[in-house]
């Protein structure tokens, strides 16, 4: 019923040049960033800070689509302006979070099985009438002694596959995302084994499931080295094992992947999609991008602060940013760059 639609989507939240914007934090997700910069943690705030960056003028040149969180996707401008409006109006698609949050797995100390399967058909069918046309589900896996497990690796993979089958059926266009935590002391080598096998297993589920490979979105960290280890890896070498690991795991039909950020600081997270850029020019059967979250606003966002005042400086930063990661994608990003003309 929406194969072409979905598959359209699917190749236009990859475009070149085009990335995603994560601005789907959950209330405590998003009342933590506040916190730390004694901004109020309130609805309006919050209102208020999705604004101004959904309204940042010529942020449609760089984004393709932005995912939203519920609260988020049922919100409006200071002036009644429905926020999917916003984000249409300027070109870019509105996606919506589904999932509902990591919790504790069963017999499986440590490691974590996202939720949100229950009713998801009919909240599915809710948001394409509100106008989203693709989604995001998230799962957790961390690295660490005897982990991942494999109940951990299959229980995850089996939920996002179903996700990505109901979406599908549903004619909205799913981003699956099995992050793999840059938390601990692993090395680059662990990381990009445990990347591995977690490509593997979530690919074989959606196989299983029947989810149709040219109507997703695949959005996977990077292989990195653990925040703490001692060895960190160069901004090549990230981007070397990174691209090896989706080659040999990541279908060609895929349209495209968009990296998360997990993390990294936003100069970093931009460098290391330029590499893989620069290192493999026109070996890559899909679109590489960026799918960031605080690696594309935590700086307009400290800049802002809460105060109106500063909105126009914020958005001038949020833009920054995402120009500097369009560059990235095209493997066209100087490091010299970062400073603002």
């Amino acid at each position: 019923m929406y194969e072409r639609e979905l598959a359209a989507t699917a190749k236009a939240m990859v475009a070149p040049s085009k990335g995603l914007l994560a601005a789907d934090e959950s209330y405590s997700t998003a009342n933590k960033r506040f916190e730390k910069l004694g901004i109020p943690t309130t609805a309006e705030m919050r209102q208020a800070y999705r604004e101004l960056l959904f309204t940042t003028p010529g942020i449609g040149d760089f984004l393709s689509g932005v995912i939203l969180f519920d609260e988020t996707i049922r919100q409006s401008t200071q002036d009644g302006t429905p926020f999917t409006k916003v984000l249409l109006d300027a070109g870019i698609i509105p996606g919506i979070k589904l999932d509902a949050g990591a919790e504790a797995l069963a017999k499986a100390p440590g490691e974590t099985v996202t939720q949100g399967l229950d009713g998801l058909r009919d909240r599915i069918a809710e948001y394409y009438k509100m106008g989203a046309r693709f989604a995001k589900w998230r799962a957790v896996i961390k690295i660490g002694d005897n982990m991942p497990s494999d109940r951990c690796l299959k229980t995850n993979a089996h939920a996002l596959a179903r996700y990505a089958a109901l979406c599908q059926e549903g004619g909205l266009v799913p981003i699956v995302e099995p992050e793999v935590l840059m938390d601990g002391d692993h090395t680059l080598e662990r990381s990009y084994a445990v990347h591995h096998e977690v490509l593997k297993t979530v690919f074989d589920e959606l196989y299983i499931q029947g989810v149709e490979p040219d109507q997703m979105i695949l959005k996977p960290s990077m292989v990195i080295s653990g925040e703490k280890s001692p060895q960190q890896a160069s901004v090549e070498d990230v981007a070397r094992w990174t691209v090896k690991c989706l080659l040999e795991r990541v279908p060609a039909a895929i349209p495209g992947c968009a990296f998360l950020s997990g993390g990294q600081s936003g100069e970093l997270a931009t460098a290391h999609l330029n590499a893989m850029h620069v290192l493999f020019k026109d070996q890559l059967p899909w679109q590489l991008t960026f799918s960031y979250s605080r690696a594309l606003q935590q700086s307009a966002m400290q800049i802002w602060n809460g105060q109106d005042a500063n909105v126009a400086a914020a958005q001038k930063e949020f833009y920054h940013r995402a120009k500097l990661n369009s560059a990235a994608a095209l493997g066209q990003y100087q490091p010299e760059m970062e400073k603002i003309a």
